[in-house]
């Protein structure tokens, strides 16, 4: 197993254009691969669990199974965030919202009409 060598990350910032994309290597404001994404695969069922694995015990709800674009997405998390009154992330099209908040978000997607079930314990 080599190594990575800090050269291999490639450029992140730049004094003349701001952020720069890492796959595309343009500018943040020209990047195209955020409109490009995909909208993942879902069967149609909404899953709410609860995690606290690599969080140092930490607990976060995860939502799965939303099959939105990205930008959809990220607006549907704000809402949330601002009902739960808590912070979260989307990761890789997983929406995590900090602590247990599983009866709020069930009676929230239930409400909007997704057929919603309840994974874990």
């Amino acid at each position: 197993m080599s190594k990575k060598n800090s050269r291999d990350v490639g450029l992140v910032f730049s004094t003349e254009q701001g952020r720069i994309c890492p796959t595309c290597k343009k500018a943040s404001s020209q990047c195209d691969c955020r409109k490009n994404s995909t909208v993942p695969f879902s069967d149609g069922l909404v899953r709410i669990s609860m995690e606290t694995k690599g969080r140092r015990g930490k607990g976060v709800t995860l939502v799965t199974g939303l099959a939105l674009d990205p930008e959809e997405l990220r607006s549907i998390a704000r809402d949330l965030k601002k009902k739960c009154g808590c912070g979260g992330a989307i990761k890789d099209g997983v929406l995590e919202i900090q602590g247990d908040h599983r009866d709020l978000l069930m009676a929230e997607f239930s409400a909007q009409g997704y057929k919603v079930k309840r994974v874990g314990g």
